[in-house]
């Protein structure tokens, strides 16, 4: 089994500044790859560059400019090139299938945050010993740096990257061959509706309360991209009082987003320890928050359609700020490491369908929370009653499948 691990690095001040550098380097990198590629394109070269020429520059490069190039790990660097390349392959494979391409794009210095080192070992060296209180890891060019270690690592270190979230710094470390922990079996399943009012719903009635963690720091975060917003959006050279403005927007964003991971593995993790299988609506998330088209009017040439967007935006931002996405990805992790199953089923009518009688109808569901079938009479909750027919539906899943 693979698994992630994050931890909070804790870097002296030299070693902050040689952070910063190996990002503007591997930045400078990533452009200067992605500068060429644009050159030979524009010249018309009948040989395009990949990756493989790239890489073999590498050498070149690093002898002409030892300062800037030279003293970081060659295998991250070639890890950079390699992002660039997977970019153009994702480019190459829109343009192919008809979608909205997306050229490659340079990156600035404060957009480009990680650095790859492809194998421990190679440039970095993950230094955790049981009898050592203090862990370290050792990066090329940076020395050993302290590591904030929370929890054991299991597993085998394959890869380590060094990731930037605002002022803080992070080392991710990709494990395999890690052993599953099996939680004994508890004789429960349950199934699973999510949704904007309760942030999900169980079969057995219970409702998780939506935490809407971007709707109460709505008034902090528009505050900060107001003051943001009084400088001006291009200049050659950023202000202090510009930086600092930035610096506070991302803050804002990052605690958001520690708040909606810990919601979701704490939700995650009580569903697994309690249920030896769960059940959820396979949802696609990027297509139910998609702007609506315009309606142009066909008695008016030029004018359009009323097309609730204004409506649509605010249920996109709330489905958005629920993070459900994230949670199912969690949810998934955290059950196949205890051993636990997770089943995903046809979203479709589930909050029309009548568990008691199986009629499906529209005027099924009288309001938002309200269900009533039209043909038995049978009502309840309508978010229960979408995680009841989530259950119906996998079982007979499972037994299909067996």
């Amino acid at each position: 089994m693979i698994r992630a691990y994050k931890f909070l690095l804790r870097p002296t001040i030299r070693q902050e500044q040689a952070l910063r550098a190996m990002l503007t380097d591997h930045c400078s990198l990533y452009n200067g790859a992605l500068q060429e590629r644009r050159d030979a394109y524009r010249h018309g070269s009948k040989t395009s560059i990949k990756y493989g020429d790239q890489s073999a520059q590498l050498k070149e490069i690093r002898a002409f400019d030892p300062e800037r190039q030279g003293r970081w790990s060659f295998s991250s660097q070639q890890t950079t090139l390699r992002r660039l390349d997977k970019a153009f392959q994702a480019f190459f494979r829109r343009v192919k299938h008809g979608q909205t391409p997306g050229y490659p794009r340079f990156k600035g210095v404060g957009h480009f945050d990680t650095v790859v080192f492809p194998k421990d070992g190679d440039g970095c060296r993950w230094d955790s010993t049981p009898h050592d209180p203090v862990t370290r890891v050792r990066l090329q060019g940076i020395g050993h740096i302290r590591v904030h270690q929370h929890r054991a690592v299991r597993g085998r270190v394959k890869t380590i990257a060094v990731k930037r979230e605002g002022n803080r710094w992070y080392v991710v470390l990709s494990c395999d061959e890690v052993p599953a922990e099996p939680l004994l079996a508890t004789g429960q399943v349950v199934g699973i509706d999510l949704g904007v009012t309760h942030f999900l719903t169980t079969s057995t009635g219970e409702h998780i309360a939506n935490p809407r963690f971007l709707q109460k720091a709505a008034e902090e975060l528009a505050a900060a991209q107001r003051h943001l917003a009084t400088f001006p959006k291009r200049t050659k050279r950023r202000t202090k009082a510009h930086r600092a403005a930035a610096r506070k927007v991302a803050k804002v964003h990052a605690k958001i987003r520690r708040q909606r991971l810990d919601h979701a593995h704490k939700t995650a993790l009580a569903l697994v320890r309690e249920n030896d299988a769960i059940a959820h609506e396979q949802l696609n998330t990027a297509g139910m928050t998609k702007v609506p088209a315009p309606r142009p009017d066909p008695e008016r040439p030029g004018a359009f359609l009323p097309n609730q967007r204004a409506a649509k935006a605010g249920l996109n931002r709330s489905i958005l700020d629920a993070g459900w996405g994230v949670f199912l990805a969690i949810l998934t992790g955290k059950a196949e490491s205890a051993g636990r199953t997770v089943v995903a089923v046809d979203p479709r009518n589930t909050s029309r369908t009548c568990p008691s009688c199986g009629h499906v109808a529209k005027e099924n569901r009288t309001t938002q929370p309200k269900f009533q079938c039209t043909t038995c009479g049978f009502a309840a909750n309508a978010d229960h009653v979408g995680a009841l027919n989530v259950l119906n539906r996998a079982g007979l899943a499972l037994c299909v499948a067996a």
